[in-house]
């Protein structure tokens, strides 16, 4: 006779780590676990071992050896879930566990968000996206990747940075001492932001965000038109989800505090507190409801 699956494990797999919780039906943590990256970007076969690595870590930080996992109903979410073929390859997945529920890491953060609720969330960080889930039905603004997409992100920020600062260099706009400090980077000189642009990806551009955030502050015109800009695709973003009959939305990710401060005072007045984390949202697929 099989054990009772009373515990419950939360996962959020990205492309940054991989974390997770061991929890009772009332919510006692019993323990966590962390690996590095699980988005499914990197292949099943390595976002399934990092998901095994931090489930094993929070099953011995329990008590528990592995023969728990019998136990166990497990909310596996996972960046890169969207791939054409992933889902059907995670259902043919021998997991260990009682039940298995996989859905996407953007999902577990709105589900965490709202603490279960109907809500919708507005990432920001290396990129953007809107996400939402209303009546059981998602919804999803933007997130097509860099640069065709993710406006407003950190890798949106540079990307706009090393544009303005090579129209300064021509003499097509005028000279900053923002615009210097971003081509001090490359010495000065754009072929070396050229050879270093052949290579670069969306986190690299991400890098030059703060040196945007930091000379906006100090009211540099150049910066400040960036983030204002910035802001009005993260203004729009918001506001059609609410548009959409979103009841709450949320800002979250690694530009969310200082991005709020830039958004039209409309928006700022509508935007909910993040109640909980991603792991908490991937809790609520398999834990029952009170």
């Amino acid at each position: 006779m099989s054990p009772p699956a009373d515990l419950y494990l939360g996962v959020d797999g990205g492309g940054t780590g991989c974390r997770c919780r061991l929890e009772t039906a009332s919510g006692e943590v019993l323990g966590s676990g962390i690996a590095g990256p699980a988005s499914l970007r990197l292949g099943l076969e390595t976002s399934l071992a990092a998901v095994m690595q931090a489930a094993r870590g929070a099953i011995a930080e329990a008590g528990l050896t592995e023969a728990g996992f019998a136990r166990v109903r497990a909310g596996i979410c996972l960046a890169g879930i969207g791939r054409k073929g992933m889902q059907e390859a995670l259902a043919a997945w021998e997991a260990p566990f009682a039940e298995t529920i996989f859905e996407s890491d953007g999902l577990a953060a709105c589900l965490g968000a709202h603490a279960g609720e109907d809500g919708g969330i507005v990432i920001i960080g290396t990129g953007s996206i809107g996400l939402a889930r209303v009546n059981g039905e998602e919804l999803r603004i933007g997130g097509y990747g860099f640069p065709i997409g993710d406006e407003g992100s950190g890798a949106d920020l540079g990307l706009a940075a090393i544009r303005v600062s090579l129209r300064a260099h021509d003499g097509r706009e005028p000279a900053t001492r923002f615009t210097q400090d971003v081509l001090a980077r490359f010495e000065a000189d754009p072929f070396e932001v050229i050879a270093w642009m052949d290579k670069a990806h969306a986190t690299d551009y991400a890098t030059l965000a703060p040196l945007v955030l930091r000379h906006a502050d100090l009211g540099d015109s150049h910066a400040r038109m960036i983030m204002q800009n910035a802001a009005a695709m993260i203004d729009a973003m918001v506001r059609t989800l609410f548009e959409r009959s979103v009841p709450r939305v949320a800002l979250i990710g690694g530009l969310s505090s200082a991005m709020e401060a830039w958004l039209a005072p409309d928006v700022r007045r509508r935007l909910s507190h993040v109640k909980s984390d991603a792991i908490a949202g991937a809790l609520s697929l398999v834990r029952p409801r009170v």
